[in-house]
């Protein structure tokens, strides 16, 4: 089998990539990056090492895929991942709709004229920020969580479920994100390939590009370790909002079983996090950082930004249900690779910052 991923030398398609030829993969990898993320290049010598081919193409230009070779998957891991994206002055709404949504197009032409199958690497914001942030929510041990009975729908103890209401709004990130899933959808339906979308919780382990913004957890132990400037944003300031935790390395098993299943029988659709077991609050990645690295201050501004959401962790038991995944890498576990990468690479925030 021969597999294309997108995105290759970011963190989520790099990951992917090594743990698959880890894992013994006896077919051929291919990957494409634009390497416009400061510090993508440092992972294309090394997967070239590993024997997979990448490419310096962006999945913008429709013209980059033609001399691309025939694959049976694509793995899209390529997307401006903020949900900043468009309005914090980095990228312009225009470039964040070209990459996540033009993008999506051209692999699905790709995918339509290759007969390849597409697998989506989706996000967890593309739930309404308005009904997430109505949720009635409490603080308990140093972070938020529902209010007991709460009677949303798509709302339980293991988190938000795929029936979470979508409306707007979403983000303009989360828009491209539902759209790409819609088209995918209709694509593969119309022409007849396979798609799976796969809606990934807050991805982290070492060597992620950390940003306050995205790589939310390798960014703060790094700051943490080099006692640099942090601040919880926010709500009440004291770090309280929640996130779930994943390694992408526990993506492969899954994606294994997508790509040899049947068609596309049983939902295409499914939640691929860690779950309520890997919850996690800023206050309480501070204490975990306090002992691991020692104390460190951490300045408060009550005040939101946009998009901002006090709590979100996804229910990923039908993924469980329908492919028997489940993830199996311990949030402690995530947290102490990136404190060692941050040991090993003292300057890896700097190098990989845009500016």
């Amino acid at each position: 089998m021969r597999i294309l991923i997108t995105g290759i030398c970011g963190f989520v398609g790099s990951t992917i990539a090594r743990t698959f030829v880890e894992g013994g993969y006896a077919g051929k990898l291919y990957g494409l990056d634009n390497f416009i993320r400061p510090g993508s290049e440092t992972n294309r010598v090394p997967l070239n090492k590993l024997g997979i081919s990448v490419y310096h193409a962006d999945i913008r230009a429709a013209s980059d895929f033609e001399t691309l070779p025939d694959v049976d998957w694509i793995i899209d891991a390529a997307a401006n991942p903020s949900v900043l994206a468009g309005v914090d002055g980095r990228t312009s709404a225009r470039q964040l709709v070209e990459h996540n949504l033009l993008g999506t197009i051209n692999m699905l032409e790709y995918c339509r004229v290759r007969k390849a199958g597409f697998i989506l690497l989706s996000t967890s914001r593309v739930y309404s920020i308005k009904d997430l942030c109505s949720l009635p929510v409490e603080v308990s041990n140093g972070a938020y969580r529902p209010a007991i009975n709460n009677p949303a729908q798509g709302v339980s103890d293991y988190g938000v479920s795929e029936a979470f209401s979508t409306s707007a709004p979403v983000s303009l990130y989360g828009a491209t994100k539902i759209a790409s899933e819609q088209l995918a959808l209709e694509y593969g339906e119309t022409f007849g390939f396979p798609v799976w979308i796969n809606r990934c919780g807050v991805m982290a382990g070492a060597g992620q590009f950390g940003r306050p913004d995205q790589g939310i957890y390798a960014y703060w132990i790094h700051s943490w370790a080099r006692r640099q400037p942090l601040k919880y944003i926010g709500f009440d300031g004291q770090g309280h909002q929640v996130r779930d935790c994943l390694h992408p390395r526990d993506l492969v098993p899954l994606l294994r079983k997508q790509m040899l299943a049947d068609g596309c029988a049983g939902h295409r659709i499914a939640h691929v996090s860690g779950g309520a077991r890997s919850a996690c609050s800023l206050k309480q990645c501070s204490d975990w950082c306090a002992e691991r690295f020692g104390a460190h201050a951490v300045a408060s501004e009550p005040m939101n930004r946009q998009y901002d959401i006090p709590w979100l962790i996804l229910d990923s038991r039908r993924a469980e249900k329908q492919w028997g995944w489940e993830p199996q890498t311990r949030r402690e576990d995530v947290f102490e690779e990136i404190a060692r990468h941050a040991e090993r690479e003292p300057d890896w925030l700097e190098r990989s910052r845009i500016f």
